[in-house]
């Protein structure tokens, strides 16, 4: 799941909202910063700081909806049948793209119907994010992750004047974005052709993307006693 979908439940908890985004952030700023759920859970359970506690409770919510999503039928029929038009476009054999595109492009353009079911919502995902204190939100992740960041802060900060969320809406914005994250993973930009491998999966959310959306939404998260 990507950003938007895993908070769109969650406006009026800013800070657990961005407890659900940390994740994400903690990719891009820093991949050996981690925030486990071994190491969150204890300081949920704990902390005497509610604040504190809120943002790990996100994270939390963010690992539980990940591994149901992942493990959703729907969602991985559709990640192969992405995958497989990618191909068409990239047929080397050894070319990792295809099954990494397949993945992302599902949570990317989920994201992506959310928005365009729901017009409001992106600017209230933005102005909740945007009441956060950011320096809070890194401050609470170093107690929940083996490695420290002082990036983090600064990154959220990038994450709300760039706003790329907005670029999914059409699908030279969404291949703009996919491509920086290949240039991030280190792999090469998509062929132009694969443009047309984004307007059929854009059609393909918009019509099973409910189903996803009901997938996690039925399956509640509880707050374990111990991670199991």
């Amino acid at each position: 799941m990507n950003y938007l979908s895993h908070g769109y439940r969650f406006f009026d908890q800013p800070l657990f909202l961005a407890g659900t985004i940390v994740p994400d952030w903690l990719s891009v700023v820093n991949r050996r910063v981690r925030a486990r759920k071994r190491l969150v859970l204890p300081v949920v359970h704990n902390t005497k700081d509610e604040q504190v506690r809120q943002v790990g409770l996100g994270i939390l919510q963010h690992h539980h909806d990940d591994d149901t999503f992942h493990r959703c039928e729907h969602f991985m029929q559709l990640e192969s049948q992405l995958a497989a038009e990618f191909r068409q476009h990239m047929p080397d054999k050894f070319d990792h793209r295809p099954g990494f595109l397949g993945h992302i492009v599902v949570e990317l353009m989920l994201d992506n119907t959310i928005a365009a079911n729901h017009p409001t919502y992106l600017d209230r995902f933005y102005e909740a994010v945007g009441s956060v204190d950011a320096e809070l939100v890194q401050a609470a992740v170093n107690q929940m992750s083996v490695r420290k960041t002082d990036k983090l802060a600064w990154f959220i900060g990038r994450f709300l004047q760039e706003r790329f969320l907005y670029d999914y809406a059409d699908d030279r914005g969404m291949f703009f974005r996919l491509n920086q994250v290949l240039t991030r993973v280190r792999l090469p930009h998509m062929p132009d052709s694969c443009l047309s491998v984004l307007a059929f999966a854009r059609e393909l959310l918009h019509v099973h993307g409910q189903q996803l959306l009901d997938v996690v939404e039925s399956t509640p998260f509880s707050l374990p006693a111990t991670e199991s």
